[in-house]
């Protein structure tokens, strides 16, 4: 009997400490010292929360930058079913698929005459990525600055302004918010866009 209650009060003080102590401090040292990310790095325009800074978003309208392929549910960028097509180097869907995407985008993008960076065409793993390369974004430059008779040049600050460099100097590539950058040509072009299903959540642009 003696052994049981020791039992019994160890549970109960592990469950008291890992199960309910632990979790709350953890939780309110985020909250204090990282409230943004605690919170799901939120991004707000306009007084609404139109998305997060981890997440990518469907853009589709000219007048956008578009992000990369997406397999994360029916349409993509589910956030609720991130998974990539799990198809490999001999995959004739995945050509299929890849082939298709290129040619929509050659179309989508006359002007450009130069090689298509690898990741306006290839989904991510988690088919959730919020960014682009700047290479692909520069790829889009002269297509958004027609649809928003804006300068090419303008356009290029935006994408330059929206572009974070490696993780403290060393980690990874420099990579450009896609979500970021539009709502920034919302603010600053001159043309008025209706929010519509392919626009941005909440009147922020263009995703689905």
């Amino acid at each position: 009997m003696k052994q049981l209650l020791i039992a019994i009060k160890a549970t109960l003080l592990l469950t008291v400490l890992t199960g309910l102590a632990y979790p709350l401090l953890v939780t309110g040292l985020a909250k204090a010292l990282f409230r943004v990310q605690a919170n799901g790095s939120l991004i707000q325009a306009n007084g609404r929360t139109v998305g997060s800074e981890l997440i990518g978003q469907r853009f589709t309208r000219p007048e956008y930058f578009h992000g990369r392929p997406s397999a994360a549910g029916n349409d993509g960028y589910d956030g609720l079913s991130s998974t990539g097509s799990n198809r490999g180097p001999t995959s004739q869907k995945l050509a299929d698929r890849v082939a298709d995407d290129l040619k929509k985008f050659r179309a989508g993008n006359p002007t450009f005459s130069g090689p298509v960076p690898a990741d306006l065409i290839t989904a991510s793993g988690s088919g959730l990525d919020p960014h682009l390369s700047p290479a692909s974004a520069e790829a889009q430059v002269a297509r958004v600055a027609v649809a928003r008779k804006m300068t090419e040049p303008a356009v290029r600050q935006l994408v330059a302004a929206n572009t974070e460099s490696r993780q403290w100097g060393i980690f990874g590539e420099a990579r450009v918010n896609v979500l970021k950058l539009n709502l920034a040509l919302d603010r600053d072009s001159v043309l008025i866009l209706k929010s519509g299903p392919t626009g941005p959540r909440s009147g922020a642009g263009d995703a689905n």
